[in-house]
């Protein structure tokens, strides 16, 4: 286990011992019904090409996924979400592993671009987040999934008011995920985590690549 799933495990156990039964069960079910559903193994494969897609960074300007090169692609749900949070700075924390092997590293979520300013802003990142606010990303990519109504009611209650934050995506959400992009724009790793308690730790795709590195180099 890395250090990045210790840290998602802790504050799991921690919330786990302040949140209500209810809201317990209704997360564990969702995760089930999109494990059941098979929502991992539809995701964009390895070996398939990178969306030629454009999105807005946080400061508003376009970028095209393609421009970046050989990069780290991570999906995650928002800012809002504190494993995301984790996730987030623990990536940011590798930055320099990543630029020694020629790596760019990117953060795509549903957030408007404000949303992903204040992400960026609070979490000190210095790698471009952009925003997937209609969804574009996240079904190309094919790990955007419509959360059901229950989670939508429970969500309100928790006062995440995801089409405000979203704008177009609405109730719609990225699994977290991780895409190791080459030179060449094909996908040499794809991830996807139907539960979001749980996340690709930077060491086990910095592992990946050294036998790639006249790939991804």
């Amino acid at each position: 286990m890395g250090a990045l799933q210790s840290d998602l495990d802790a504050f799991r156990a921690e919330w786990a011992r302040k949140a209500p039964a209810e809201a317990q069960a209704l997360i564990a079910g969702q995760i089930a019904a999109l494990e059941q559903d098979g929502a991992e193994d539809r995701i964009l494969a390895e070996g398939a090409m990178l969306p030629d897609l454009v999105l807005p960074d946080a400061s508003f300007r376009p970028r095209r996924l393609r421009d970046f090169g050989a990069a780290v692609i991570v999906f995650y749900r928002g800012g809002w979400c504190p494993y995301c949070n984790l996730q987030l700075r623990a990536w940011q924390k590798r930055l320099p592993d990543l630029a020694a092997r020629g790596l760019a590293l990117v953060a795509i979520s549903p957030q408007r671009p404000d949303g992903s300013l204040s992400t960026a802003e609070r979490n000190a990142l210095t790698f471009p987040v952009l925003s997937d606010s209609e969804d574009r990303a996240g079904q190309a990519f094919g790990v955007s999934f419509a959360l059901p109504a229950e989670l939508i009611a429970l969500y309100q209650r928790f006062g995440h008011d995801l089409p405000a934050v979203n704008g177009p995506a609405g109730w719609r959400l990225p699994m977290p995920a991780t895409f190791l992009v080459g030179t060449d724009g094909r996908i040499r790793f794809a991830r996807a985590e139907a539960d979001y308690r749980r996340r690709v730790d930077p060491e086990a795709v910095l592992a990946l690549v050294e036998p790639l590195a006249e790939a991804v180099a």
